[in-house]
């Protein structure tokens, strides 16, 4: 670790942080550009832009399944006449504005319906190839365009004839709110459709006429531009790791008119799910365009400059001053400890240690005082053992438990002086907060289009077991007439065949046309017949549940109070079979699905009794909504002119801000009248509003300088403080005389270059206890031969070879304090030159 080791490359790093944070505060705290709009006012202009794609893309797919399923369908049975086939497609499907069998053999129109549908586009590109009988957008005389869908009719033993339906590009019939306009962009940016637009002849002034071509053009410029955005692929048009809306989207800003700025979403058209079904509108290369005037706020953040720069200001004094402290408790003593070690390493033990005050730094202070004290002294073992304890005595009471941890608390403590304040305090936002009444009004307009859409795929689920019913009691029938019927009734009149039920060979035909059914459709859970009495016939899917029959009962309905998830049931009659009904159950996912919507928090859908249906996240089954909720919803159901009429408020309670919206259903097809609401409730945390923003921000800075305390702090404690503890406590045994532990350093920096020298001084203090030991065992063999009188050649040999002995042990003690003081340089050179 020698890049990374040691006390300068932490504190280096807190600079570096401290400087960069400040940076960022001032940057994000400071001063910013005025928009012309506020953020949360181009969000929702883009997921209003999303929803009305959404609604688009299942309204042109929906077309297409519809018509291919009929076709299927009746291409499965007997042959039908044209003008019968397309009386039932438009009595069932109020969707296509014309359509029309042609023969394809003979090329001649069998029947039609609706405006006429020019057939000049059909070629054998159309109707052969891998992309035959695709959708396609056509232009009409009047210069409209319309979507052709085509379908093959293929019976046996006849000629094939196409079917084929034509329908508008119109922006889909959802509640735009006031002001608010749509339009459907081709891929070149022409417009296709609008909705929304006042009309120039009702309005009653000029400035409003002016207004209005100020719109239309703004429209127009808009428009191209979010065709050309649109041509991107949506994985580079999104920012990394963002997710939502599986499409190209976003907003636009326009120009200024009259203290009003344009601002537009838009979302080009996508499958729900790429990876697992493709969507036929999302090839048609469309675009939808959500146009909004609002009218410019100002920001009020005069002090939102001052504010932003006077915390990075601040936070540099601390910074300087943390940094300042870890200099002078730790970086400082820790290199005197290097030098002084060192110097004594070298044999320098003249001059006294200087000690530090406190801390670890003292201990080893204290220790290296002791050791050259030992060394500097010829003091016997009697002498330096009892050196050792008046030492230790002295050096026990440096001893604290603070230490280096001391110092780090302290730089904690400056640093927490900044990051609470501003993390936690500042800028916290009350429920005072203003809420732009944009906001409150999209609010309330997208969970409309919400209930709409829910109302819409109830009524096409419907429909569908409409078709479904029809098909069933065909075949039926048609079995009846033939003769190889099982029916119950008695007779062979037109009564009998009324009234009688589905027999076993019918069933078994009915049964695989549901099981069909099913699995083209995934919005059921199961589908079944119940006759007359309530017993189910052919079924398919999941368990059945009870179907009460009945006039005055909905055709869709929800049932299964008490249990783990609302039953909800749609039932079409099975012509033919009176009494009989074909029951399908939609699942509750299903529903989840449609109300999972970006930017509206939490969507339920309760009945009348207010009772919770199905919701965007999880919920109990049949839960109470609160009670502020409750009464939005029983003020939505009030009726207003033609019917109720979807609303909004904002509720504010404590510090907390919400706002909710409710929208009934209402329009047309069997779901108008069942009594359910939609409820939407987003917390305005939740919005890009700027009092939001700022907190968020300084919750944001707040965790970053916390996040940079752990990380230099830590990084001092594992590098610097904990070894320097460690290196303490073997420095203290050294000076106690513990001359058998040998000192390793582990890492490359002051404290290892603190542990060589020690290491050093280790040998040289053995060394110094080998010679002593040495000269007292010489002293006492010359005084015992001095006492005993002998002068003999043996003894005086025996004498000058204990003297010669006595003479290489000096010799070699000198060697080895000499070999320690030449490592110690080497070593302390290689430190030095780092």
């Amino acid at each position: 670790m020698p890049l990374l080791g040691g006390i300068r490359p932490p504190i280096a790093l807190l600079c570096v942080l401290v400087l960069a944070l400040a940076g960022l505060t001032a940057r994000v705290l400071g001063p910013g550009k005025d928009m012309a709009a506020p953020k949360a006012v181009l969000s929702s202009q883009q997921y209003f832009a999303e929803d009305g794609a959404i609604a688009l893309r299942a309204s042109i797919d929906e077309r297409v399944t519809d018509l291919q399923r009929t076709a299927a369908a009746l291409s499965s049975g007997g042959p039908v006449k044209p003008e019968r086939i397309l009386s039932d497609l438009g009595r069932t499907y109020q969707k296509w504005t014309g359509t029309t069998v042609v023969d394809l053999q003979s090329a001649e129109v069998l029947a039609t319906r609706g405006e006429t549908i020019p057939l000049g586009w059909l070629d054998k590109d159309v109707l052969t190839g891998g992309q035959a009988l695709t959708p396609r957008m056509v232009r009409l005389e009047t210069g409209d365009v319309r979507l052709m869908t085509m379908a093959v009719l293929d019976w046996k033993d006849r000629p094939q004839q196409l079917l084929v339906a034509s329908s508008s590009l119109s922006v889909p019939a959802i509640n735009l709110g006031p002001f608010r306009s749509m339009a459907v962009v081709a891929r070149d940016g022409e417009i296709l459709g609008t909705a929304g637009f006042e009309r120039a002849e009702a309005l009653n002034s000029d400035q409003e006429r002016q207004e209005l071509s100020f719109l239309h053009k703004q429209m127009g410029q808009l428009s191209d531009r979010a065709a050309a955005k649109t041509e991107q692929h949506p994985v580079r048009a999104k920012e990394p790791g963002s997710r939502g809306y599986p499409g190209v989207s976003g907003s636009l800003v326009g120009d200024e008119y009259n203290g009003r700025v344009a601002t537009a979403g838009y979302a080009s058209l996508s499958s729900s799910n790429p990876d697992e079904k493709q969507s036929v509108a999302a090839g048609l290369g469309l675009t939808v365009v959500a146009l909004l005037p609002v009218v410019q706020q100002p920001t009020g953040e005069q002090g939102r400059e001052l504010y932003g720069l006077a915390a990075a200001g601040v936070l540099v004094l601390l910074g300087l001053l943390a940094a300042g402290v870890l200099w002078a408790t730790v970086q400082r003593p820790l290199l005197r400890l290097f030098l002084e070690s060192r110097r004594l390493a070298r044999g320098d033990l003249t001059r006294p240690v200087t000690v530090p005050r406190w801390g670890e730094a003292a201990r080893i202070g204290a220790a290296l005082e002791r050791l050259r004290r030992r060394l500097n002294t010829g003091a016997g073992e009697d002498d330096e053992e009892a050196t050792d304890r008046a030492d230790g005595a002295s050096g026990s009471g440096r001893r604290n438990r603070v230490g280096g941890r001391g110092p780090l608390a302290l730089t904690a403590a400056l640093m927490l002086l900044w990051c609470v304040p501003v993390g936690l305090l500042l800028h916290d936002t009350d429920g005072s907060v203003s809420v732009p009444t944009t906001m409150v009004n999209d609010q309330r307009d997208r969970t409309d289009l919400i209930a709409d859409r829910l109302r819409r795929a109830l009524n096409e689920a419907q429909a569908d077991l409409v078709s479904t019913s029809r098909l069933i009691g065909a075949d039926v029938e048609n079995d009846k007439d033939n003769g190889t019927g099982t029916g119950t009734g008695t007779g062979t009149g037109e009564d009998d065949r009324t009234d009688a039920g589905i027999g076993s060979a019918d069933g078994e035909a009915a049964t695989r046309l549901l099981e069909e059914t099913l699995a083209k459709h995934t919005r059921y859970r199961a589908l079944y017949v119940v006759d007359a009495d309530g017993s189910v016939g052919a079924r398919a899917g999941s368990e059945t549940h009870t179907w009460s029959s009945g006039k005055d009962l909905p055709l869709v309905r929800v049932s299964g109070h008490g249990g783990k998830e609302p039953v909800i049931q749609a039932g079409a009659p099975v012509p033919g079979h009176k009494g009989s009904t074909l029951v399908g159950e939609i699942r509750v996912e299903f529903l989840n699905s449609l109300l999972a919507r970006p930017g509206l928090g939490e969507v339920r859908v309760v009945d009348s009794e207010g009772l919770t249906i199905a919701a965007s996240n999880g919920f109990l089954a049949f839960e109470k909504l609160p009670t502020d909720l409750t009464d939005l919803v029983r003020a939505a159901g009030v009726r207003v002119g033609a019917g109720p009429v979807e609303n909004a408020l904002l509720i504010r309670e404590g510090n907390a801000v919400k706002v909710a919206a409710a929208a009934p259903f209402s329009g047309g097809g069997v779901t108008a009248d069942i009594g359910w609401t939609v409820v939407s409730r987003q917390d305005a945390e939740q919005f890009k509003i700027a009092p939001y923003e700022r907190e968020d921000r300084s919750v944001l800075a707040g965790m970053l300088g916390l996040a940079a305390i752990i990380l230099v702090l830590g990084w001092i404690h594992l590098v610097v403080v904990r070894p320097l503890r460690a290196l303490a406590t073997g420095a203290e045994k050294l000076a106690d005389g513990d001359l058998k532990t040998v000192l390793y350093p582990r890492y490359q920096d002051e404290v290892g270059a603190v542990v060589r020298s020690l290491e050093l001084l280790r040998q040289q203090a053995q060394a110094h206890r080998h010679n002593q030991q040495s000269h007292r065992h010489d002293n006492t063999r010359r005084t015992a031969a001095t006492r005993s009188g002998v002068d003999s050649d043996g003894s005086d040999v025996a004498g000058s070879a204990g003297s010669a002995d006595g003479d290489v042990d000096i010799a070699v003690g000198h060697d080895a304090v000499h070999g320690g003081y030449i490592v110690g340089r080497v070593v302390d050179n290689n430190v030095g030159g780092r």
